[in-house]
């Protein structure tokens, strides 16, 4: 774990610097935007989640192999599986009476990653 300083720094005197606000004033989304990409990363904030996804990006697996994988119950399983479809991280597809599940796309696996890469460093 790394240690840091917990001294927050503040301007000797306050200066705003008129070119560089209106900058990031026009390059920063607007509040729902923002609003939207917090909700996003709120899902990754459960474990349970997390584990799920993790799974996922291994193999697609059904609701009955997950459960079996992470020790929980089906019911468990599917009230996550519902959350992460709902904010399309992930997606499902039938086979018979089975339905398998899988990451939604690349951007998935590659926030799935960074994340483990920044964690590790």
């Amino acid at each position: 774990m790394k240690q840091t300083d917990d001294r927050i720094e503040q301007c000797a005197y306050i200066h705003v610097h008129e070119e560089i606000v209106k900058q990031v004033n026009k390059e920063i989304p607007d509040e729902e935007k923002l609003y939207d990409l917090a909700d996003f990363f709120k899902v990754f904030a459960d474990s349970t989640r997390i584990k799920i996804l993790y799974v996922l990006l291994c193999s697609e697996m059904c609701v009955c192999d997950l459960a079996q994988i992470l020790n929980m119950t089906q019911s468990a399983i599917s009230h996550q599986l519902r959350i992460l479809k709902q904010m399309d991280l992930v997606r499902n597809r039938r086979e018979g009476k089975t339905i398998f599940y899988s990451l939604a796309d690349d951007h998935i696996k590659a926030i799935l990653n960074q994340g483990m890469e920044h964690i590790n460093e």
